[in-house]
């Protein structure tokens, strides 16, 4: 499986970006999708999941600004990040495992996104 993460960049605090993660290859063993993100001298972290069904759970800190989407037909899996703060600045990670969770199961990893939120 390869994943290719796409839409990060600079925006203003309180604005919008959209993340895309494509997945090729060996799609078909894929289940869960997610995104992670690891800021400077922080551990990574676990920002969105969505299972395979579609069923969404966000990190605490980007509930009701974030939203994690799914196109099967098209193999990849969305981030809406809304009303961005500083603290989301991060390098975003696109996520694939091959169970419907993100916590088990064969995982995947594409390449890091920066997303920097600065005026």
């Amino acid at each position: 499986v390869q994943l290719q993460a796409s839409g990060g960049g600079l925006v203003q605090p309180g604005g919008s970006l959209r993340l895309s993660c494509a997945a090729s290859g060996s799609i078909f063993s894929i289940n869960a999708m997610g995104w992670y993100r690891q800021a400077p001298g922080k551990q990574r972290e676990l920002v969105a999941a969505i299972t395979s069904g579609g069923s969404a759970n966000y990190a605490d800190s980007v509930k009701g600004r974030f939203t994690i989407s799914r196109d099967n037909a098209k193999n990849t899996v969305y981030l809406q990040m809304n009303s961005l703060k500083p603290e989301d600045t991060a390098v975003y990670y696109c996520n694939a495992r091959s169970l419907d969770t993100v916590v088990a199961g064969t995982s995947w990893w594409g390449q890091g996104t920066q997303v920097t939120v600065s005026s």
